[in-house]
């Protein structure tokens, strides 16, 4: 759901770069690459027997609005840490929000292919010289925790598709007098792309890319980490990676300026081909007007390194792993209402197994544990208020069977602490927050999340005949255009499914919008034949693609219409860095007064990922588990975890 890179230097460099080792003193810093905004290791926390903490207060009683990747992390580490109080409400018929794994193959009998309409390749944050689940991220952690199986993602430009196409105005970059699609081979992860027009849009990109990934590597986690980051910061914020693109290359990096790596130095020409194509690996250009501290941090701090297929818990045949529920026609809320059982399936698996998969410390699963409390798992609920209760506590007001009109009923509860995981334009349009004065809930904290930019995402997936990948030598794996299809990637998860898949076109905001106004099967047609007109044109191809692909079983996702998440990522403009850091800093300044946390992508500055997901989902165990006095494990505390920067614009 956001730039897809083969750029795996990050993880290369790392594995090279010289740095002291970890001591007992400093168990908890991170290392690179991670997340730059607070180098800390949450994996070395999570993954401690008995988890983050012991709770002292077990009668604390938590809501988790949102039952996506976030309410279900909160939801699993706090129940580790022994709090029984605990009531998730999900307004959907289903678990794992934004991880949406459908069937790609609804009548066969046999095992099928998943299409990941929403996030589908995951950043484990290893190094180039380790295995994925020893990558240092809450990713890696729970991958290897519940057995998931994945594999290298096929990313156009990666070495990890046979070839990828490109072609960009109507075949006329290669400078053959007839359309030409260039085909960029890269199976050693070293090739540049072909055609001098686009090794010099490589090159300057490059030469950028890597100084600055050099200079970070040397300092993350280093005790002079926190202020090199504030003054990248203080260069880029109000700049946005558009202005970066054509600004001036520095010849060298200077130490007296440690924030200023310069720009990428591009002309007018290379830019709009970086702005179609990036460097051969697909569109940048949806990120072209955003902040450029947001694709800085998703190249230069692993985001876009070893990005790794989940196959889900499954055996490598594809079949599930035997998994708790996974036969079941149906499960049950609290309430008696059904929702979507457990497949194990794709990246939905993860959140599956956070929901069903049982705690080593307590002997069942927070499916469970919830199942046994009328109000501990909510689903079809949405929530309309909150309110703060003069004892301190919150009332949330949910209307229950939500999707039945005829039946539904306004209910509430009262609990001590509240987490917030749903997007923020949700939280603007369905939900009030009522009687929190200023000092719970300051009003530059409700602008931030208001004004907050959330991307538009369209996918096209169908199911693609073996034979493609297993025969075809003549159209690329990977196709990059500048057509309004923009990105097309093939794959396969194993030999044993009925069908392979191809993502037939994968837009995101103005590439997305414009195809707002075509039905699902207009555009499934529309896709499908402008793909075939651009593989005919070009002289070197003159073959169709629709011959593979079953469009009859094509899925359609359009997230910004989703009612459930109004959006699939959220970013942030320039000048606005400090406010989306302060949506990160309020379960330190304020939650412990509110009652109120906020979790999730929606409070982080790392749009479209899961990991930011996870983290903002420990922040606030970590926060209520000092709030309530729990014991923290592994000699953790409160003076180890590191501040955000402050929230002070700079001119």
């Amino acid at each position: 759901m956001t730039i897809g890179s083969s750029y795996d230097y990050p993880s290369s460099i790392a594995r090279d770069a010289v740095r002291t080792k970890r001591s007992a003193d400093n168990k908890w810093v991170g290392r690179f690459p991670n997340p730059p905004d607070l180098c800390f290791d949450y994996r070395a926390l999570v993954e401690q027997e008995n988890g983050i903490a012991k709770a002292t207060d077990l009668q604390h009683s938590i809501c988790i609005i949102g039952a996506g990747v976030t309410g279900l992390t909160a939801a699993r580490e706090l129940y580790r840490c022994g709090f029984t109080q605990i009531s998730l409400i999900e307004q959907a018929r289903r678990i794992g929000g934004r991880h949406l794994t459908v069937p790609g193959s609804r009548h066969s009998t046999r095992s099928h292919t998943p299409f990941e309409m929403g996030a589908m390749r995951m950043p484990f944050f290893n190094r180039a010289d380790e295995s994925p689940t020893e990558g240092r991220s809450l990713m890696a952690h729970y991958a290897q925790t519940f057995d998931l199986a994945f594999s290298d993602f096929a990313n156009p430009g990666s070495q990890w598709v046979s070839s990828t196409g490109i072609y960009l105005r109507e075949g006329s970059l290669s400078g053959e007098p007839a359309p030409h699609m260039l085909i960029w081979k890269n199976a050693d992860g070293l090739t540049p792309p072909p055609g001098e027009a686009l090794q010099k849009v490589y090159a300057r990109w490059k030469t950028f890319a890597d100084r600055m990934t050099d200079h970070v590597a040397e300092v993350y986690a280093s005790s002079q980490w926190e202020a090199m980051w504030a003054a990248i910061v203080k260069k880029y914020q109000r700049v946005s990676f558009r202005d970066l693109v054509s600004m001036a290359a520095l010849d060298a990096w200077d130490e007296r300026s440690p924030g200023d790596f310069g720009g990428m130095g591009m002309s007018t020409e290379e830019s709009a081909i970086f702005y179609a194509i990036g460097i051969g690996d697909g569109s940048w250009g949806a990120f072209y007007d955003v902040c450029c501290l947001y694709p800085l941090r998703t190249a230069i701090f692993g985001f876009s390194s070893q990005l790794q297929l989940i196959h889900g818990r499954v055996d490598s045949n594809g079949d599930p792993l035997d998994s708790p529920y996974l036969n079941n026609e149906a499960v049950f809320d609290s309430a008696g209402l059904t929702f979507d059982p457990p497949r194990y399936i794709g990246l939905a698996a993860l959140d599956e197994c956070l929901m069903f998969m049982k705690t080593a410390e307590t002997g069942k699963s927070v499916y469970e544990h919830s199942h046994e409390r009328n109000t501990g798992l909510l689903t079809d609920a949405s929530v309309t208020r909150l309110r703060k209760l003069s004892n301190q506590k919150i009332r949330v007001y949910f209307t229950w069977k939500h999707s039945q009109p005829e039946e539904a009923r306004e209910r509430f509860a009262d609990f001590d602490s509240v987490i917030m995981t749903l997007p923020s334009w949700l939280i603007e349009t369905r939900i009030t927050l009522e009687s929190f004065t200023a000092q719970m809930l300051p009003f530059e904290t409700i602008n931030a999340y208001k004004t907050a930019h959330w991307e538009t995402s369209c996918k096209v997936f169908a199911p693609l005949k073996k034979s493609f990948l297993s025969k075809n030598t003549n159209i690329p794996q990977a196709i990059v255009t500048d057509s309004f299809i923009h990105d097309v990637y093939t794959y396969r998860y194993n030999d044993h499914y009925s069908y392979d898949c191809i993502l037939l076109s994968y837009t995101w905001e103005d590439d997305a919008t414009k195809l707002a106004s075509f039905s699902d099967k207009e555009l499934v047609t529309r896709c499908a034949n402008e793909l075939d007109r651009i593989l005919m044109n070009a002289t070197n191809i003159r073959e169709k693609i629709s011959p593979y692909i079953a469009l009859e079983h094509a899925v359609v996702q359009r997230w910004i219409t989703d009612k459930n998440a109004l959006g699939c990522a959220k970013l942030y403009r320039p000048g606005t860095y400090y406010e989306a850091v302060g949506l990160m800093k309020y379960n330190r300044d304020f939650a412990h007064v509110s009652g109120l946390y906020f979790s999730g992508e929606s409070f982080s500055v790392d749009a479209g990922w899961t990991e930011p997901c996870f983290r903002g989902a420990v922040d606030a165990v970590i926060h209520i588990c000092s709030k309530t006095h729990a014991t923290f494990n592994g000699g953790f505390s409160m003076n180890d975890y590191p501040h955000y920067q402050p929230n002070v614009r700079q001119t």
